[in-house]
């Protein structure tokens, strides 16, 4: 998959910018604050509707604006070329396909963007949202009903826990927890089948990058006691679940965690050393999306060099080269390991919002 051209309005600094993308490395050179982020940002939204960078919308439009676009031309593998787009104006988010008005989630099918930037090490030492979110968008691409089902369960979740806060009597829940089982199936299910085949690629390439921190494992949690089922589980802590207001096991609470022969806890890990370990996970996902659809998705890489040393930093760029995706990354300096990359490389120049290419 790569991103020919990108057009972008609106979105922070970025007043009006067209932009012709390079197959290869497309590196974005300039100071802090230039506007280096927002065009990797103008990318990912194409993919996930948000922002890597922050969870409010009207932070991403340009003062004194109503709202931003992003516009890209997709070539994929087979050579087809494809239309995607994204617009906000207020609360209102439009998605189109090839000129058509589509749903968030079907242009989303069509644009797969992941980013490894200098926050990617909360994927490792974050809360669980972030593995979730990071799984979920795994499973969307693999599993084509995965859409369908998550919604069912986050909306039979809802009205269980709106009943645990209503005073509900002995009985109530009885037909909801049958109900939140039910939905929790094929949601588990299909993560639980992601996660089997994700693993050994993210184990394989932290052995790479972490060698000596010994074998790893990465292993998935479900949510809830394997040993029992969920309705099960439900009915048992129902007086608990009662007295907090919500839900405490399912889905919902899923995760997924890694750990070391030499460093069994997270907290064991350096920065930088979770920082490898996130770049492991992204490279893992995007290896096995590759795998299912025949093609990388656009890798995005915000200051690679920040908080990893030059050596790690050489062997991710051989790590990414083996395979020859798209990058867009961003750098204040370009990274003397940049010099094993040779022509890879288009430059450019960003300063307040406007990018130059260099020749």
């Amino acid at each position: 998959m790569e991103l020919q051209q990108l057009r972008i309005g609106n979105l922070r600094l970025i007043e009006q910018l067209e932009l012709d993308l390079s197959p290869g490395w497309n590196l974005f050179l300039g100071a802090n604050g230039a506007g280096k982020t927002s065009v990797l940002e103008a990318a990912f939204l194409l993919s996930h509707g948000r922002s890597f960078r922050t969870a409010v919308k009207e932070a991403l439009i340009r003062r004194g604006s109503d709202g931003y676009s992003v516009f890209g031309e997709i070539r994929r593998q087979d050579g087809a070329v494809e239309r995607v787009g994204i617009s906000r104006t207020g609360s209102r988010l439009d998605a189109r396909l090839n000129g058509d008005a589509v749903t968030a989630a079907e242009l989303m099918r069509h644009a797969a963007v992941v980013c490894f930037e200098p926050g990617s090490h909360e994927l490792i030492a974050g809360p669980s949202e972030e593995r979730r979110r990071f799984l979920d968008w795994g499973v969307f691409h693999v599993e084509h009903d995965f859409l369908p089902v998550w919604r069912r369960y986050q909306r039979v979740l809802k009205q269980r826990n709106a009943l645990l806060r209503s005073d509900p009597g002995e009985h109530a829940l009885d037909l909801w927890d049958q109900e939140l089982a039910e939905a929790a199936a094929p949601l588990t299910a299909m993560r639980a089948a992601y996660f089997q085949r994700f693993a050994p690629l993210a184990v394989a390439l932290m052995s790479d990058f972490l060698g000596e921190l010994g074998p790893a494992t990465v292993y998935f949690q479900p949510g809830s006691n394997p040993d029992h089922s969920l309705a099960e589980l439900l009915a048992a802590q129902r007086g608990r679940d009662i007295a907090r207001g919500h839900t405490g096991s399912g889905p919902h609470r899923a995760d997924w965690a890694l750990s070391f022969a030499n460093a069994p806890r997270k907290d064991q890990l350096s920065r930088g050393q979770e920082k490898l370990c996130a770049f492991a996970c992204v490279m893992a996902q995007s290896q096995l999306f590759a795998q299912v659809s025949g093609e990388w998705p656009v890798l995005c890489f915000d200051d690679l060099a920040s908080e990893v040393d030059r050596e790690h930093q050489a062997r991710i760029l051989s790590a990414i080269e083996a395979y020859r995706p798209q990058v867009l990354a961003t750098a204040t300096h370009e990274p003397s390991s940049f010099e094993q990359l040779g022509n890879r490389i288009t430059r450019f120049h960003v300063e307040q919002g406007r990018v130059t290419r260099l020749l």
